[in-house]
């Protein structure tokens, strides 16, 4: 299977709120949210493990989604890079915030098991819904 078929199928679940068909994807020590900067916001925070990733999904019960649309897969070599519009509001904030083209990344391993992911959004317009300040 190609990589970009899998990340597609990754996005399905998602769709459907199964967490554990995207769990068997990724890597026993899979990086969660690689590199990223330390933040408050619970969804942004680095992880480690399937654990950790199951984390991040339990995370997101932090947001009511309005829209979650990979529109884009481009797979070079072992990784995926999908381009993702999101609306969703903060569920204690009352605070909504919109992200067009959010970058997700996605890095295989040998044994075809996502190793690394990544988001690349706008953080700082995240973080402002997370505190319930203006997105603008």
């Amino acid at each position: 299977m190609a990589y970009k078929e899998t990340v597609q199928e990754m996005y399905a679940a998602f769709g459907r709120g199964d967490v554990a068909a995207i769990l068997e994807h990724l890597s026993p020590n899979v990086e969660w949210e690689y590199g990223a900067s330390p933040s408050e916001v619970p969804w942004l925070q680095r992880r480690q493990g399937r654990a950790g990733a199951a984390e991040f999904f339990a995370s997101l019960g932090e947001l009511e989604f309005h829209r979650f649309e990979p529109k884009a897969l481009l797979e070079t070599g072992t990784i995926v890079v999908a381009l993702v519009d999101v609306d969703a509001t903060v569920r204690k904030t009352e605070t909504r915030f919109e992200e067009l083209d959010e970058v997700h990344i996605w890095h295989f391993g040998e044994d075809g098991l996502v190793a690394r992911f990544r988001h690349r959004a706008d953080t700082l317009k995240q973080l402002r819904a997370w505190q319930g300040s203006s997105t603008d």
